[in-house]
């Protein structure tokens, strides 16, 4: 296939994917975190804790995890189109289907399946759009995605937060879980099939040949790792924030809290920030000053006044995007081979780390204090910066 056909600026087929790729992270993000704004909610109906409520979000997470190691083999055995649509539309419905669940034990069940299901859409997204967009806009493809994901999260929060309180958690459930199924039928209809890929058998020896190349080289284990930190980190600080919002000295209701996740805004500027910005600075350097910023928005969460607070969540929340969009780009782009495994790798640590430090961090929470909690994030953070010092471009 001449490379020259591949999708450029301009194009009606860049277009189309554009829009449906956004789509697509529209839809996996709204549904990942919906129960997030929620914990407070769904930890009083059903009489649990903080962090055994968290589980509803990190079951999810952990789903997606294991649903990306299955991938990381069997991605390249699907029509990239195919496997993308069978996962926003089946993921849709298993949200839809959550609305009537009776327990939190089946909740959580149901989020590991739906995570698993709704990964196909991340185990395949990047690999695609390096594929079949041309280079020169493959970041500006590559922001498009991740701005669906944080558009998807912050309405996906804020749309569950005030359908929550004004109809009942079951009933914003239902809402998000219809909204996302109308958005995988658009995804099907509209989005372009792979011109410069074709499924092929899986060949297992050469796939954990890729992989293990991927998990001995120092400069990939690095960026699996800082992806797994900053996630964590970033999760964690969503997860149990309304929590603190809602207590002394703050005592916000749960409807000026939604406003709050209007902060996933910022996480727009961050991905388009680092489309601008690697035209003059390396990679590296992008990604140190993001994860720097990022120690900064997280201190300022220490306050007890409410505005230095938003203020300290704008930061951390448009640092942590911008860090997120290089390192999934630089493990895009320095993968010459097998690019779907590399891929799958970073976001089977990226949502390690979102289980294991959003609920972990929730324990810890409900232990000690605020502080140790946030000072805990700050170390998980500082190692971030520490890896990506080592990293060269």
């Amino acid at each position: 296939m001449d490379l020259s056909e591949k999708a450029e600026k301009g194009s009606l087929r860049f277009r189309y994917i554009k829009l449906c790729i956004f789509f697509s992270g529209l839809s996996v993000f709204a549904q990942l975190y919906l129960f997030q704004p929620m914990l407070p909610t769904v930890a009083e109906y059903f009489r649990t804790t903080a962090g055994d409520s968290s589980l509803l979000v990190s079951s999810t997470t952990i789903g997606m995890a294991a649903g990306l190691l299955f991938f990381a083999f069997k991605a390249d055995s699907y029509s990239r189109k195919s496997l993308m649509t069978f996962s926003l539309v089946s993921s849709a419905i298993l949200t839809i289907i959550s609305a009537w669940i009776p327990s939190l034990s089946m909740l959580i069940a149901t989020g590991i399946l739906k995570g698993f299901v709704v990964s196909g859409v991340s185990a395949v997204a990047l690999a695609y759009l390096t594929e079949e967009v041309h280079l020169s806009v493959v970041g500006l493809a590559i922001s498009m995605y991740l701005s669906g994901n944080t558009i998807g999260g912050m309405s996906g929060r804020i749309l569950a937060t005030i359908l929550a309180g004004e109809f009942g958690w079951r009933n914003a459930v239902l809402i998000i879980g219809i909204e996302s199924l109308i958005l995988g039928l658009i995804f099907w209809k509209l989005f372009p099939r792979s011109k410069f890929f074709h499924p092929q058998k899986t060949d297992y020896s050469l796939k954990l040949k890729q992989m293990r190349s991927f998990f001995t080289d120092p400069y990939m284990l690095r960026l699996y790792f800082i992806a797994a930190l900053l996630m964590g980190s970033f999760v964690s600080v969503y997860n149990y924030l309304t929590f603190r919002l809602e207590a002394q000295p703050f005592s916000l209701s749960h409807f000026v809290i939604a406003f709050i996740f209007l902060m996933y805004i910022f996480g727009v500027f961050g991905t388009m920030i680092t489309s601008r910005l690697s035209k003059r600075f390396s990679s590296n350097m992008i990604l140190k000053g993001s994860v720097l910023f990022m120690l900064s928005g997280a201190i300022l969460l220490l306050s007890e006044n409410i505005y230095i607070v938003i203020f300290g969540l704008g930061i951390f929340t448009l640092s942590f995007f911008a860090a997120h969009t290089m390192a999934s780009q630089m493990t895009a782009i320095h993968a010459k081979q097998g690019k779907s495994s590399a891929t799958s790798i970073y976001w089977l640590f990226y949502y390690f780390g979102s289980s294991i430090l959003g609920s972990g961090t929730g324990y810890l929470l409900h232990a000690f204090s605020w502080t140790i909690f946030i000072l805990f994030l700050l170390f998980a953070i500082g190692i971030s910066f520490a890896l990506a010092a080592k990293n060269r471009d």
